[in-house]
């Protein structure tokens, strides 16, 4: 009998373990996760106003050549002041920015390209 109750025991274990398995997207239940588009409001300021507004201020201090406090600026600076190639210099890189600071990560520097890529959404 407990050799019976085991088998019985293991059915509803079995199938709930090997039955529940499907890899089929159509399946899935809910809405798929939308990431934001990367705009200069939702992305890109945040980026700038962490890492360079520090220098890159309405009035620039410690030697910097531009403000970057508006989204004119900071389109300005990518289309032609080299903003991405000063900050995808490689770490100790003379010109790397920021000034004296650890390179941005890449996949920062990544929404900044893609922003510019995709036609910098304000």
């Amino acid at each position: 009998m407990n050799k019976l109750k085991s088998i019985l025991f293991l059915i509803p274990v079995a199938l709930l373990q090997f039955g529940c398995t499907n890899d089929s997207e159509s399946d899935l239940v809910g809405d798929p996760i939308i990431i934001d588009e990367i705009t200069y409001t939702n992305t890109v300021k945040n980026i700038i106003d962490n890492n360079c507004i520090i220098c890159h201020a309405t009035t620039p201090v410690f030697g910097a050549p531009m403000s970057l406090t508006t989204y004119a600026d900071v389109k300005n600076a990518v289309l032609n002041r080299g903003l991405l190639i000063s900050i995808s210099k490689a770490q100790g890189e003379t010109g790397l920015m920021p000034v004296g600071g650890t390179r941005l990560p890449q996949a920062t520097i990544d929404k900044i390209t893609n922003w510019a890529e995709n036609g910098f959404q304000e």
